[in-house]
C-alpha cells in the first residue's frame, strides 16, 4: 500500500473542518464555511490562500482563470461544499484544478450534514501515470 500524499496536513485540514462544522452547524452557505475554514486554519498556524487566480491557456492563448476556493500551505486545494453527496462532476472539477495548479491533492469537504464528509482527490505528478488516484 502506498503512502498517502500530505497525510498529516490533510488530517489537520479535516480536523479543522470538523471543528468548523461543530461550531457553525450543518447546511449553511458554502462561502460561510470557506471563510470559517480560512480563520480556523490560520488560527492553527497554516498559510491559507483564498480565491488565488491561475491563468488557463488554450493553444497558448489565455482563455480565463481558474480560482480554487482555498489552498493550504501551498500544497492542498480545499473545496467546501454543501451537497447531498459528492458526484463525478465534483471529482472532475478537482482533477482539473490539480492539473492547472500543479498540486497533487484536493480535499472536497461536505458540510451538508451533522457528520462531515470528505473525499481526497489525488493526482500524482509522475510521467508514467496520468490517471488520477480517487481514494477517500
Amino acid at each position: 500500500m502506498s503512502k498517502l500524499i500530505h497525510a498529516e496536513l490533510s488530517s489537520e485540514i479535516i480536523g479543522a473542518a470538523m471543528h468548523v462544522l461543530n461550531e457553525m452547524k450543518p447546511g449553511l452557505d458554502e462561502k460561510l464555511y470557506e471563510r470559517a475554514m480560512m480563520i480556523e486554519l490560520r488560527r492553527r498556524g497554516h498559510t491559507v490562500e483564498s480565491q488565488k487566480k491561475f491563468p488557463v491557456f488554450y493553444l497558448n492563448e489565455l482563455v480565463g482563470n481558474l480560482i480554487p476556493d482555498l489552498i493550504v500551505d501551498q500544497k492542498v486545494i480545499v473545496h467546501p461544499k454543501v451537497v447531498a453527496a459528492f458526484n463525478e462532476a465534483h471529482v472532475a472539477q478537482m482533477i482539473g484544478y490539480l492539473t492547472i495548479t500543479g498540486l497533487e491533492l484536493a480535499l472536497l469537504l461536505n458540510f451538508k450534514s451533522a457528520r462531515l464528509e470528505w473525499k481526497r482527490v489525488v493526482q500524482q505528478q509522475s510521467p508514467e501515470s496520468s490517471a488520477p488516484d480517487l481514494r477517500n
